[in-house]
């Protein structure tokens, strides 16, 4: 409801054309975008204390901006002229420098660099630079990503997600995976350790020693870890790491294991085995979306903790550093956390598929 005592906001086709373009507009500034969305709230009538409900923000801030759009119109929106020494670095060259880096490619490059985005709008590299952070832009940074075509995506990450944030009474959930080929390695010149002002230096080369592969099955209640070091991953050697983990396990209890969709894990040996213990049920990831198997985050702490820096001078002591390192775990265990429901993560997807799905404007 509108308040009588304020006067009314109306807008030109043209001022709204360009208020709803600045909203739009993915170059436009975050502070001038959102005065520009309170003067169209405003437009649409209501009170300042309705509109700054609507858009969650202070009171002062809409009966400010509703003040100066009133006096000077679309002028009162942009920053006012502060104390100092004078810009050199115009609006225009702001927006062309952001523009550029956005929808644009340098001749022979795959994006632009600060020095020759800086020749091509005429400021300095650091001018460039400082632009760029402002708008939180990197174009020297790239991701990877990788939609899963599962077509069990939701199904799948309702049934993991479901496991992790209400595991079912009287059952036990292992996360499981394997970790293939770790190497054994050896630095060809011993280790100098660290000293003050002087990091670890190791050297760049090594010698290699075989490999071993790891199973490993993540309690995710207790964070507890059971494993088992094998020579290869074959379906025989998942099925004898399941019939490890039976022995373990509490007899009166299910099990319930999440793992990937690896061959072996599907083969008819490993079915066969599933057929005679069946408090047994495998529950599987979707297709590339290892993230939502816990092991993999156990597996990130072993690569840290014990893989990364260490120094094997045999597939003997690779093997001792593994077991002591499990073991040490173990007795000090504490579980990963699952934080998000299966609809974040399924909202989250269908967002960042709708965004990706865009042309670029």
């Amino acid at each position: 409801m509108s308040d009588p005592r304020l006067e009314p906001l109306v807008l030109t086709e043209l001022e709204r054309s360009t208020l709803q373009g600045w909203v739009k507009r993915r170059t436009t500034a975050q502070g001038l975008a959102l005065r520009a969305r309170i003067v169209l709230a405003c437009a649409e009538g209501g009170s300042n204390m309705a509109v700054a409900g609507r858009l969650r923000i202070h009171r002062k801030t809409v009966a400010r901006w509703r003040s100066r759009f009133l006096s000077a119109r679309l002028n009162g929106l942009h920053d006012e002229p502060r104390p100092g020494v004078p810009r050199t670095i115009t609006d225009a060259q702001v927006e062309e420098v952001v523009v550029r880096t956005l929808e644009e490619v340098p001749a022979g490059a795959t994006h632009w660099s600060k020095r020759e985005l800086a020749r091509k709008v005429g400021i300095s590299p650091t001018s460039v630079l400082r632009i760029w952070r402002a708008f939180g832009l990197q174009p020297w940074r790239t991701e990877d990503f990788k939609i899963s075509p599962d077509p069990l995506l939701i199904d799948k990450i309702r049934d993991v997600v479901g496991l992790y944030l209400a595991p079912p009474a009287g059952a036990v959930v292992f996360s499981m995976d394997e970790k293939p080929q770790i190497q054994a390695l050896e630095r060809t010149a011993p280790v100098l350790p660290m000293l003050p002002g002087t990091p670890e230096r190791r050297s760049f080369d090594y010698i290699r020693h075989g490999t071993v592969d790891l199973f490993a099955a993540l309690n995710t209640a207790t964070g507890q870890v059971i494993s088992k070091l094998s020579a290869r991953h074959r379906a025989i050697d998942f099925r004898d790491f399941l019939a490890e983990m039976d022995l373990q396990v509490e007899p009166d209890l299910q099990v319930h294991v999440i793992c990937d969709n690896l061959a072996a894990h599907k083969a008819p040996l490993v079915h066969r085995w599933l057929l005679a213990h069946p408090r047994f049920t495998l529950h599987f990831t979707p297709t590339y979306a290892s993230w939502i198997n816990q092991v993999e985050r156990w597996f990130a702490e072993l690569q840290r903790r014990c893989l990364e820096r260490g120094v094997f001078c045999s597939l003997g002591a690779l093997t001792t550093a593994l077991e002591e390192w499990i073991a040490f775990w173990n007795d000090n265990a504490k579980p990963f956390r699952w934080t998000k429901t299966a609809d974040q993560i399924i909202d989250r997807i269908c967002r960042y598929c709708d965004r990706i799905s865009r042309p670029a404007h």
